[in-house]
């Protein structure tokens, strides 16, 4: 299957996959509201044979033929780094105050 893959802008390591260029208006308005923008990063003909290093292609071709689009998104632990801006910053229960 022939694909078309968008990187997010706003949310790191997260693609849609789609089975139009440019076929925007086949995502649903929330997920257009939470990605924000998206910029092209590939064109690429997609078999089950084909290897891919974070996502399975069985499961992107069954959402494809699905639905014309595949959410791809980090690995829960990125995504809960990516949404701690001070993840390295621990909270001291006997005070108020954060320290770094």
């Amino acid at each position: 299957m022939h694909c078309y893959v968008y990187a997010s802008l706003r949310k790191p390591d997260t693609y849609v996959w789609m089975t139009r260029r440019d076929g925007f208006d086949m995502l649903p308005e929330p997920l257009v509201l939470l990605l924000g923008e998206l910029r092209f990063v590939l064109e690429v003909e997609l078999t089950p044979q084909r290897k891919l290093p974070h996502d399975d292609s069985d499961r992107i071709l069954t959402n494809l033929s699905g639905c014309g689009w595949h959410l791809q998104t980090p690995s829960n632990e990125t995504l809960t780094v990516c949404n701690q801006p001070n993840f390295n910053r621990q909270i001291d229960p006997d005070q108020t105050l954060v320290r770094a």
